[in-house]
């Protein structure tokens, strides 16, 4: 029996290319910002600097530690309150990059099926599926947030109460392995989601239950083509992922060459421990986190548009009437006919 995990990688190559090339600077700013947000995040390096005040200088307001009088005045008294608006700020900027994230993920698949890197008219056409998308993945994800939180809290709790940690330290090593396949189902469900449901909520212009419901008959008479896909597609997005970072890395490094030189240019004129070299730096350090982030955001153009062709092209082998993509799949085969239009609309951004 053919596996059709194994026959397509090579024909998503192929089908990658056709889409991305020729290279057009706006089509590829376009798909970097929907990679940024279906891209898995951003991982960056983190540096720390420290600057004292010049000797012989006190700030005003007293000795260390104090604050200027207007600013300990506005600050609320408990720090409690602080942290639980620093927390809860997070939080809604966090909700708020999952829900972008999720309705993304229609915006992608549709441009990989039409051919057309319309962000406004895809999210418009779109944008409430994505909302349901976003909320199966809060309900399938704080379940497994609450049991990372409970382990944790077996040996975190005695540790602040004073309490043995023979039994809890127990307790924490036998929950690993239900930790790990909660992880690894959790896992499953989250990348079938990603790369099987949100097309077929495309193609059946439905919710996340409802395609789920489909895709789950087609697992159950062809369970051996979704186990090969989910073997497969880890250590295929691993490969291509660590290409991408490695690309981004050189760049990065390329990148922070000038960024050093006007540093370095700022400490011979001004010090860069005085207030101008500091705002200097501080201008110099965001900029470059700014540039590693886009650079970040269009090495992952390729990998997204691979992975998700990949994923299309399996989906639609295993069950025709799923397929969202059968122009791409022929014209890698050399049988190519004109693919379907959506309704009107040209390219609108």
């Amino acid at each position: 029996m053919s596996l059709h995990a194994v026959d397509e990688i090579e024909r998503s190559l192929e089908v990658t290319r056709d889409f991305l090339t020729p290279i057009e600077v706006r089509r590829w700013l376009k798909l970097a910002v929907v990679a940024f947000f279906v891209g898995g995040g951003v991982s960056l390096p983190s540096a720390q600097f420290n600057a004292s005040a010049p000797s012989g200088e006190v700030p005003v307001g007293g000795g260390p530690g104090s604050a200027p009088t207007g600013l300990a005045d506005a600050l609320p008294a408990d720090p409690l309150l602080i942290v639980a608006a620093i927390v809860g700020a997070s939080v809604l900027l966090g909700a708020l990059f999952a829900f972008v994230g999720a309705v993304m993920e229609f915006v992608l698949i549709e441009s990989l099926r039409t051919g057309e890197v319309a962000i406004r008219r895809h999210w418009r056409r779109r944008w409430r599926q994505g909302l349901r998308l976003f909320g199966f993945r809060v309900a399938i994800g704080l379940p497994v947030l609450a049991l990372v939180l409970g382990w944790l809290a077996l040996l975190v709790v005695p540790l602040l109460t004073g309490h043995g940690l023979a039994v809890p330290f127990a307790a924490l090593l036998a929950g690993v392995p239900v930790l790990f396949a909660a992880g690894v189902a959790y896992g499953l469900v989250s990348g079938f989601t990603t790369a099987f449901v949100v097309p077929i909520m495309i193609r059946f212009d439905s919710g996340v239950l409802d395609a789920w419901r489909r895709l789950w008959r087609s697992i159950r008479a062809a369970w051996k083509q979704y186990l090969a896909y989910a073997v497969i597609a880890f250590p295929l997005t691993v490969a291509v992922g660590l290409i991408a970072s490695i690309a981004t890395g050189i760049v990065a490094l390329l990148l922070a060459v000038p960024f050093v030189a006007v540093a370095l240019a700022t400490h011979v004129a001004v010090s860069l421990s005085s207030t101008v070299g500091l705002a200097v730096l501080a201008v110099l350090v965001v900029g470059f986190v700014l540039a590693t982030i886009a650079v970040w955001a269009v090495a992952q153009v390729p990998v997204v548009t691979y992975l998700r062709y990949y994923a299309l092209l399996v989906l639609g082998d295993v069950e025709a009437s799923f397929d969202l993509v059968p122009h791409r799949r022929e014209a890698a085969d050399g049988t190519a006919r004109p693919p379907e239009r959506d309704d009107g609309a040209s390219e609108d951004g």
